[in-house]
């Protein structure tokens, strides 16, 4: 697998958020991208085929649906 470089520009929080999780889930930032850009993938090519993502709380049972651009 060839690998390429690029710049990525974030704004502070977009940072924040970015160094938050690669803490928390124990992954270097590159990882947590990488990770954001399969799902976001993912997610794109189910919503493409009519499907939709619903978020459920256990507890409640509320739903909710997730609107992707």
């Amino acid at each position: 697998m060839s690998k390429r470089t690029m710049t990525l520009n974030l704004t502070d929080a977009e940072m924040r958020a970015l160094e938050d999780l690669s803490m928390r889930k124990d992954l270097s930032k590159t990882a947590v991208l990488r990770q954001a850009l399969r799902l976001y993938q993912m997610l794109d090519a189910r919503v493409e085929k009519g499907d939709k993502l619903v978020f459920e709380n256990e507890a409640t049972q509320d739903k909710a649906e997730l609107m992707l651009l």
